[in-house]
């Protein structure tokens, strides 16, 4: 059986930083592009960055760029968020999501998700 679980969420003050963890089971690492995504309140959810596990290629929405990294650590079957300079408009639960195939896309819709770690900004 497919499983993701997210962990690292919390709640932080604006500008700083917080990691998140997506740890997977059940499945060929490697086969599979890993995302993370997140909704805000009364929003829908959207996808913040993708990567495949099979050769590190990833993609961030412009609003991740250049603060936000994903990474994969294959023999841990783990993809991280690291996440800077946070803002109040970060605040949501951040899911991270798998998708069979070799490229991270798109990404967009994704197959399997995980149960979601809440993270919170205070200005």
């Amino acid at each position: 059986e497919v499983q993701l679980v997210e962990s690292g969420g919390g709640l932080v003050q604006a500008g700083g930083s917080l990691r998140l963890s997506c740890a997977a089971s059940g499945f060929t690492f490697g086969d599979y592009a890993i995302g993370w995504f997140r909704q805000a309140p009364g929003k829908p959810r959207q996808a913040v960055s993708c990567i495949s596990t099979y050769d590190g290629d990833s993609f961030y929405m412009d609003f991740a760029k250049g603060r936000f990294t994903i990474s994969s650590d294959n023999a841990k079957k783990t993809v991280y968020l690291q996440m800077n300079n946070l803002k109040p408009e970060d605040t949501a639960v951040y899911y991270c999501a798998a998708m069979r195939g070799s490229s991270w896309s798109p990404c967009y819709e994704y197959d399997i998700y995980g149960q979601g770690t809440q993270v919170t900004v205070s200005s």
